[in-house]
């Protein structure tokens, strides 16, 4: 390109801003990050949570370990050390959806403190929101759907969280829902009274 055309479009050479992004999409975005034992109901939350924002005029795009890792994260396993590759993969996608304006939905375990503290570092703070899905260790292992549990007791999985390896309940959640005693809507509820001002858009 010359140096006429050049002065001419100088937006051809700028990428565009996230500002720029949350303007066209009508929200600001933000990271919703979803912690919890398996089976405190992380998903079905995170799932009834893009339903409500995408009816709200929102977009929204949820990650969990369907599509995570059976994508970019299939070449991982679970060690502790792929462990915390898989939360540092998951949370450098996610800086990339907000960064486009999109609202990020994660539901993952991301047992300990230092965890989730560090995929916090990486999206920064003031872009995160922590939902706490917190059900006793009893009501998961009842629910058990995936028959996880089970197996873990029976020592067919090694350091299953809850069982054999720790869960560090989060301290100061943004929020925190208890499935055992709230049902979906109440839960749902709960969670977009603290999410919804978070992105509505302010120029």
């Amino acid at each position: 390109m010359n140096k006429k055309s050049t002065e001419i479009h100088p937006v051809f050479d700028q990428i565009l801003k996230r500002e720029d992004k949350e303007k066209l999409l009508n929200q600001h975005s933000k990271v919703i990050w979803c912690t919890g034992l398996s089976g405190a109901g992380k998903t079905t939350l995170a799932k009834n949570l893009e339903k409500a924002l995408h009816v709200k005029g929102h977009l929204a795009q949820v990650l969990d370990g369907d599509n995570i890792r059976t994508g970019i994260n299939n070449n991982l396993g679970f060690s502790e050390e792929d462990r915390i590759e898989n939360i540092r993969r998951i949370a450098e996608v996610s800086k990339l959806l907000i960064q486009s304006g999109v609202i990020t939905i994660n539901s993952f375990i991301s047992p300990t403190s230092g965890i989730r503290h560090m995929a916090m570092d990486i999206i920064g703070k003031e872009n995160f929101i922590e939902i706490y899905v917190n059900a006793p260790l009893k009501t998961c292992e009842d629910r058990d759907t995936k028959g996880l549990y089970k197996k873990a007791r029976e020592g067919k999985i090694k350091n299953f969280t809850g069982i054999d390896a720790p869960f560090e309940a989060p301290e100061n959640p943004d929020v925190e829902v208890n499935t055992d005693q709230l049902g979906i809507e109440e839960s749902l509820r709960k969670a977009l009274d603290h999410i919804l001002p978070k992105i509505e858009y302010k120029e």
